[in-house]
């Protein structure tokens, strides 16, 4: 498979606006810890080689471990996560799986206690995001490095 398009060139002040987004994201109070999880399991959800392969190596960066990584998809069998890290990614899967439940109750049932609303509207934001990156590096097939 080959790169279809370089859509950081094609197309600068669209990849300025996502990096808005970005810049938010970053100015939040959210853990770094976290960002990367989300980021991850998004992309993990979305099939995103180049990202899953980008923020698994920046979740490594910001101290994340290996046992913790090798599970992320099966968080809900594992005890490695805690309370608010398994309500972020519950409402990551609701946002990123939005056509097939249109985030049920009680995926905000669960978030909403873990998170003041800024909170919730930066982890939301930090899950828009991602699944826009995941759709660039999808369709114009960025490849890992």
């Amino acid at each position: 498979m080959s790169q279809r398009l370089d859509f950081y060139k094609s197309s600068p002040e669209a990849i300025k606006a996502m990096m808005g987004l970005e810049h938010r994201v970053s100015k939040s109070t959210l853990e770094k810890s976290l960002i990367e999880l989300v980021r991850l399991r998004a992309s993990q959800i979305n099939g995103c080689a180049y990202c899953m392969d980008m923020h698994s190596a920046d979740a490594r960066k910001a101290g994340e471990n290996e046992r913790r990584l090798a599970t992320l998809g099966a968080w809900r069998e594992t005890p490695f996560f805690t309370d608010r890290e398994r309500a972020a990614l519950a409402w990551t899967e609701a946002l990123t799986l939005i056509v097939n439940d249109h985030v049920p109750d009680n995926a905000w049932e669960a978030v909403q206690p873990h998170f003041s609303p800024e909170e919730l509207t930066d982890l939301t934001l930090l899950i828009v995001a991602i699944n826009g990156w995941n759709r660039f590096a999808i369709a114009f097939r960025a490849q890992p490095a």
